[in-house]
């Protein structure tokens, strides 16, 4: 068997197949980066993506424009401050620059717009920031289906569009400060145990926190019959979960997972806990039929720093998912991108924990391994990247503006 990104979940032989099929397709795969809201965010103590709820309302316009523009250019609106360390959108940039790769930024109702191309959703789907979860009321149901319909519409139209060979790959990366609460109470929602085991931003996840937003949202919704399924004990509505609970990246992604499933596109999920949740979310709207072709086809991609986290525990998660939906181990994958050594301190903080993921960053060094380039390859050029980002550990970083262009839609495969 070929050397494998390391298996966290699933077949060897099926991780065999899946890798094999990635390697073929590499440079032709799109990458969609979802930029998402939520009021959530703005709960002091529930983020780090940002040191102020006012500075992560700039996170996802930031990490989108240092993902296009790379370190060296002059960036329209400054990374937000972080406790420790450094965007994790650096290393998806570095990834993308080395492979070729040229993202799709798809705004979904940021505060804050990226000043670089992109596509932003007219309203519903595009309608803002999500309530905080702990409404119970997070989005309309007429933008959550909006939404779902855009994703489906999307994949279908990827795969017309497609060579004869079948539907180009799919990397679905995301940047939604507060998400990782999101994902746990839209899994709660669902019916999955996620408590103290979902990751998140900060140094040590704030599950008491986090499970404290969740039962208020939870009691919210159901007070205003949201989400009426759990008092009679039977499945919940997914929709109406979302609605309540959730974020617009969620619904969007889960509408491309409907949409793969029925066409067969092969997808990286490239993320952690925000990743599982999607992944059970489409596992729960689609037909009992097609569950198993999604699994098939679907494979959670994420950093060492989540995989290995003491303090979550994904794999975990991943089989709840897999078992509640009949699902034999959903298959998952962890990079082998580690800092240590003689790096930039911003970056030695991810292996303080300081830093985990987010941006697609472990997906994204999952794809640098299968196409045969050395984790420690891609260490020293995050080194030398972050020494151009922000300089020496005592250079403050210089921004300075730049006009904005415009998106195309996922059917272009250049962004």
């Amino acid at each position: 068997m070929s050397a494998l990104p390391l298996l966290l979940l699933g077949a060897p032989e099926k991780a065999e197949s899946w890798c094999r099929s990635w390697r073929a397709s590499l440079p032709a795969c799109r990458v969609l980066v979802l930029l998402a809201a939520t009021d959530t965010a703005a709960v002091p103590g529930i983020s780090a993506a940002g040191t102020s709820p006012e500075s992560r309302r700039v996170t996802a316009a930031a990490d989108a424009e240092l993902l296009v523009l790379g370190p060296t250019a002059s960036l329209p609106h400054a990374l937000p401050p972080l406790p420790a360390g450094v965007s994790p959108a650096l290393i998806s940039q570095v990834v993308l620059q080395g492979l070729g790769l040229h993202p799709i930024v798809v705004d979904l109702g940021c505060p804050v717009a990226p000043a670089v191309s992109h596509l932003r959703l007219p309203p519903p789907a595009g309608a803002g920031p999500a309530r905080c979860l702990s409404t119970g009321f997070a989005m309309d149901r007429t933008r959550v289906e909006a939404l779902l319909e855009q994703g489906r519409r999307w994949g279908r139209a990827a795969a017309r569009s497609a060579p004869s060979a079948g539907p180009l790959p799919l990397v679905l990366a995301e940047c939604v400060p507060g998400g990782t609460t999101t994902a746990q109470a839209v899994l709660t929602g669902l019916g999955i145990e996620s408590g103290g085991i979902v990751s998140g931003s900060l140094h040590r996840p704030a599950h008491a926190l986090k499970a404290d937003l969740v039962a208020r949202g939870l009691a919210a919704a159901a007070a205003r019959t949201l989400v009426p399924a759990a008092a009679r004990r039977l499945p919940p509505d997914p929709v109406a979960v979302l609605a309540a609970l959730g974020d617009p990246m969620q619904a969007l992604a889960a509408g491309l997972l409907l949409a793969a499933a029925e066409t067969g596109q092969s997808v990286l999920l490239a993320g952690g806990s925000q990743m599982a949740a999607v992944l059970a979310l489409a596992l729960a709207l689609l037909t009992p039929e097609l569950r198993p072709r999604l699994a098939a086809l679907a494979a959670i991609g994420t950093t060492a720093w989540v995989a290995f986290e003491s303090d979550s525990d994904l794999t975990l998660l991943l089989r709840r998912i897999g078992r509640h939906w009949g699902i034999d181990h959903p298959l998952a994958f962890a990079a082998s991108l580690r800092f240590r050594g003689a790096l930039h301190p911003a970056l030695l903080d991810y292996e303080r924990g300081y830093v985990k993921e987010g941006v697609g960053a472990g997906g994204l060094a999952i794809l640098w391994e299968l196409a045969g380039r050395s984790p420690e390859h891609l260490a020293r050029a995050c080194d030398a990247a972050c020494h151009e980002l922000i300089g020496p550990p005592w250079a403050p970083p210089a921004c300075h503006l730049v006009a904005p262009g415009s998106g195309d839609p996922l059917r272009s495969g250049d962004g």
